[in-house]
């Protein structure tokens, strides 16, 4: 047997299970950009590129507006559910889909209104590049609410573990987009609007794929206009605006760095940026989605009060994801030419070097990345608002412009590149000194660097974890509970039950559960007293089961059959059950 602390496979396992799906859900989005960038530079040509490049601030003040949704519902709703607190849950879920269409369709009539006023010109003052870019946003804005809305639909199914729906809509919106692109664009000729109404079709065949699982009824979270909470809205907001402040601050980070390339290296280099990119796009999801998953499981860890969760959740991201992102960066500078020749065949055309250029220095900044949306997820699950606020300000902008007003100068688009990397290098300092500054020392170990909160959690000598795999360790561990609630000072009363409890429920799980079916199976028991409270969790990635229900549906007459579910329901305070992202957590409170 190893004590959770070290062997945290349960938690590992999830986070591995979920992480394919968020970043099916970026990836997804960032297709689009791909496609067009495929189909642009292809069929249409550099001033199709070149609006890609002028509408990318408006992109990233887009996904900003659906990350702060995103996030905030999402550490929301996980709170809630570590709580079990349905009527939040409720709340939350409605309240983020009614400000998402509201929020998102305003911004669709405004773009509009911009293209065909010609707004455009206050930034672009090329003639046919603005016309041009006018008719991109006119395509694009179409699929503007669907862009929302899907982020949103795919953040709660995701929470109710419903991955073949989310992989089904993902594929389908990425076949829609490259099916709606060769129509639009290389059939009907409609230049840069059938480009961007392309990505906008594939945008509401993912949409509406998913919302079909919640219209048909099938969800656990229900939609209820009873339910809407302006209270919640803002909540939603003040939780979620430190995870879209990054991106709302790569908007003007955007323009000024297209800005600086435009006086220092023309518009080549701002194609040269665009193609890159628009192909690093495909790769950027992986980071993202994993620190999307960090965010979900972080959430209901921290409603839960799990100090150890949280922290063996950050030891995933910052270990295996923060390796196997090395790898994927290591691939693409290794294979940076054939990357660079999917753009521009010419070697000889200076946009050739510096997209090449691009491709070798850019991925360097990815595993770094991992670690700044690690600590920052975490900060803004945690409403650490300092480090929530400061990691993306800095981030977002600060440092890359200020390097990019030195660098480009000196070493053109070279310099744009690796503003970027010394950016990551920056961000991980800033970790490192905002923990010494908070603990007075230097850490020691991750627990010190993720700063809890006085009070969060049970830490230290009143945590009891174990992770189990047969009937001897369940016995086992049975007795060393009940020696721990005694060295306590918990009565031995209590104790006894705490240890009946473990041995009853826990023992149903590896009779029943592991062997269910031939697949591998983890159960995690946590046992905490505290302030003469004693707590027994017990998690799995087995089947689902709620002994909780099945207790209610007993029949009372038959009083042999099930006897361990009533037993542990007549000796404790209060037994509840959730499903949460696939694993079964029963908590009983003795």
């Amino acid at each position: 047997m190893k004590t959770a602390s070290k062997d945290y496979k349960l938690l590992s396992d999830l986070f591995f299970r979920i992480l394919p799906f968020q970043i099916l859900l970026l990836m997804a989005n960032a297709a689009n950009g791909v496609v067009d960038s495929l189909f642009a530079s292809n069929f249409i040509g550099k001033t199709a590129m070149s609006a890609m490049g002028y509408y990318s601030p408006l992109n990233h003040f887009l996904f900003a507006l659906s990350i702060i949704l995103v996030s905030g519902s999402q550490i929301l709703v996980g709170k809630a559910m570590g709580q079990n607190d349905s009527r939040s849950v409720q709340t939350y879920f409605t309240t983020d889909l009614v400000v998402s269409v509201i929020i998102s369709v305003l911004t669709s009539v405004l773009l509009d209104i911009g293209a065909l006023s010609d707004v455009t010109s206050l930034f672009v003052a090329d003639a046919i590049e603005r016309d041009s870019l006018n008719k991109y946003i006119l395509g694009q804005s179409i699929g503007i609410p669907a862009l929302v809305l899907g982020q949103q639909f795919f953040s709660f199914l995701s929470l109710e573990n419903q991955t073949r729906k989310t992989t089904i809509a993902s594929i389908a919106c990425i076949i829609g987009n490259i099916c709606m692109n060769t129509l639009f664009v290389v059939l009907l000729d409609w230049g840069p609007f059938g480009l961007g109404l392309g990505s906008s079709m594939g945008l509401w065949i993912f949409c509406l794929t998913m919302a079909s699982y919640y219209i048909l009824g099938r969800s656990k979270l229900k939609f209820s206009a009873r339910a809407f909470s302006s209270g919640g809205a803002a909540e939603i907001f003040r939780i979620g605006y430190p995870g879209a402040l990054s991106r709302f601050l790569e908007m003007f980070r955007c323009i000024i760095v297209n800005y600086l390339i435009i006086k220092y290296v023309t518009s080549t280099g701002l194609s040269a940026f665009a193609a890159v990119n628009s192909a690093l796009a495909l790769v950027w999801p992986i980071p993202f989605g994993m620190a999307a998953a960090l965010r979900i499981m972080e959430g209901i860890s921290i409603g839960e009060q799990d100090r150890k969760s949280v922290t063996d959740i950050m030891r995933v991201m910052l270990t295996k994801c923060f390796a196997i992102q090395c790898a994927i960066s290591a691939c693409i500078i290794i294979f940076a030419e054939p990357l660079t020749r999917m753009f521009y065949r010419d070697m000889s055309d200076p946009v050739y070097n510096m997209t090449l250029m691009g491709f070798r220095i850019l991925p360097l900044c990815m595993p770094l990345s991992v670690i700044s949306l690690a600590y920052s997820g975490y900060a803004q699950a945690m409403e650490i608002k300092k480090l929530a606020v400061l990691i993306p300000i800095l981030d977002g902008a600060v440092n890359v412009v200020v390097l990019s007003f030195i660098l480009i100068p000196l070493l053109q688009m070279t310099g744009l590149y690796s503003a970027n990397v010394i950016n990551g290098v920056l961000i991980i300092l800033l970790i490192l000194i905002y923990s010494i500054i908070v603990n007075k020392h230097l850490p020691k170990k991750l627990e010190d660097t993720l700063v809890f909160p006085e009070g969060f959690g049970a830490a230290g000598d009143s945590v009891f974890d174990i992770a189990v795999k047969d009937m001897q360790d369940v016995v086992t561990v049975s007795g060393q509970a009940v020696e721990f609630c005694l060295s306590k000072g918990i009565d031995s009363r209590r104790a006894n039950f705490a240890g009946l409890a473990l041995e009853e429920m826990a023992g149903n799980v590896v009779r029943h559960g592991l062997s269910a079916d031939n697949k591998k199976h983890s159960i995690d028991l946590r046992l905490i007293a505290k302030d003469d409270d004693v707590i027994l969790r017990i998690r799995d990635d087995c089947s689902e089961f709620d002994p909780v229900e099945r207790a209610g549906i007993l029949d009372n007459d038959d009083k042999v059959k099930n006897i361990g579910i009533r037993l542990i329901n007549g000796i404790s305070k209060d037994v509840s059950y959730q499903n949460l992202l696939g694993l079964n957590v029963l908590t009983i409170r003795v």
